[in-house]
């Protein structure tokens, strides 16, 4: 009897386990429309945009990116991407909170990338709390990076630097290629330029482009990339610089370039989000490794209960992360294979902790879950 309740809860722990691994099990409607009101695009959930094309080629060492951007939660997101997928270096802004961080991917000692990041802090929090738009400028050059905010000097990184090829690639504008991390809010204007901007310049383009609907450009700025969102329909955004690509709203949410079981050390950050998925992935696997822990224990005793209990767990988690690189809402990694296998040799423990103490007060459920050569011993209990 027991052997069937077991199984039975083996299937339905295993069921459930898939389901919250790799729902939904489609490709969601893309969530982003146009604002009724002004210019601009809204996302939702899971929405974003991308160039068709590769940028124009750049021709020096710097140059300007400047985006209007409103977030809509105390949360985080891409906002922007610049990714070359040849090389897959790539350059982004990101909601980090309330924090604008920038994060790109420079060589090491040993010539393999690895990520470098800078935060303009707190950059967000008067457009979180009166709920409006903020003026983004980058300009990068020989010297370093320097952030503004609303056309006001906000941050400076000398040792910071923008990888070229990723100017010469691909623009996802509200999510990151490789793996989903959605913005939610609106963007109201995007700009790109092969040229450092000034301080002056930086200025002028805030005031005439928050006024006008558009920055005064001279030529020696060498715009390259001019997005006004002013279409309002459609799934264009048109590049009113010169020839470039334009952006287009795909019909469904995908992410370009997805990655499949991405390494562990790439996918490691400090971020509260990073810590708090990894703790829900090991307790959301401790009911596997107890159920079937006791399956193997009690229904169908074999001598290496614990390692074939472990192989479970790790065989389910890479099921759910291989076909997670298949929907474009999951993340593909190799964290959570690390993780859920933890989470499931702590579901053994768990069970090897617990069938005591039932024993002891609650004999019924002791039965239940004692191995049959302690049965004897629960019943006379």
């Amino acid at each position: 009897m027991k052997s069937k309740l077991l199984g039975v809860l083996c299937v339905a722990v295993l069921c459930i386990i898939l389901t919250l691994g790799l729902w939904p099990f489609h490709s969601p409607k893309n969530d982003v429309t146009w604002l009724k009101n002004a210019s601009g695009l809204s996302f939702g959930r899971y929405g974003t945009i991308r160039s068709s094309g590769l940028l124009s080629a750049v021709h020096g060492v710097s140059g300007s990116i400047e985006i209007w951007v409103q977030p809509d939660q105390w949360s985080g997101g891409t906002i922007l991407a610049l990714y070359d997928p040849e090389s897959r270096r790539l350059f982004e802004l990101q909601q980090s909170l309330s924090d604008l961080k920038l994060e790109t991917e420079v060589p090491d000692d040993e010539n393999q990338p690895t990520k470098a990041r800078l935060y303009a802090g707190e950059a967000f929090v008067h457009s979180l709390r009166e709920k409006k738009p903020i003026f983004v400028t980058v300009t990068y050059g020989p010297y370093g990076t320097r952030v503004y905010l609303d056309g006001v000097f906000a941050e400076a990184a000398p040792r910071f630097g923008i990888p070229q090829d990723a100017f010469m690639g691909r623009i996802v504008v509200g999510d990151s290629p490789g793996q989903p991390d959605n913005f939610r809010g609106q963007i109201r204007g995007l700009a790109i330029y092969d040229a450092e901007l000034a301080d002056a310049q930086v200025s002028r383009h805030y005031l005439t482009w928050t006024t006008k609907g558009r920055p005064d450009i001279t030529e020696n700025e060498r715009n390259t990339a001019l997005y006004l969102f002013d279409e309002k329909v459609g799934t264009v955004i048109h590049n009113r610089a010169a020839a470039g690509a334009d952006l287009y709203i795909p019909e469904r949410y995908t992410v370009a370039n997805k990655i499949s079981l991405e390494p562990f050390w790439k996918e490691f950050n400090m971020s509260q989000s990073y810590w708090k998925n990894n703790l829900m992935n090991v307790v959301g696997f401790i009911p596997v490794g107890f159920v079937f822990y006791a399956y193997f224990r009690v229904a169908r005793p074999i001598r290496k209960a614990l390692l074939v209990t472990i192989a479970v767990g790790a065989a389910t988690s890479l099921t759910i992360e291989v076909l997670q690189a298949f929907l474009p809402t999951r993340d593909s990694g190799t964290t959570d294979l690390i993780t859920n296998t933890l989470g499931t040799y702590m579901g053994v423990l768990s069970y090897r902790n617990v069938y005591p103490i039932f024993t002891q007060k609650f004999p019924w459920l002791g039965w239940f879950l004692a191995p049959h050569s302690q049965e004897a011993t629960v019943t006379l209990s």
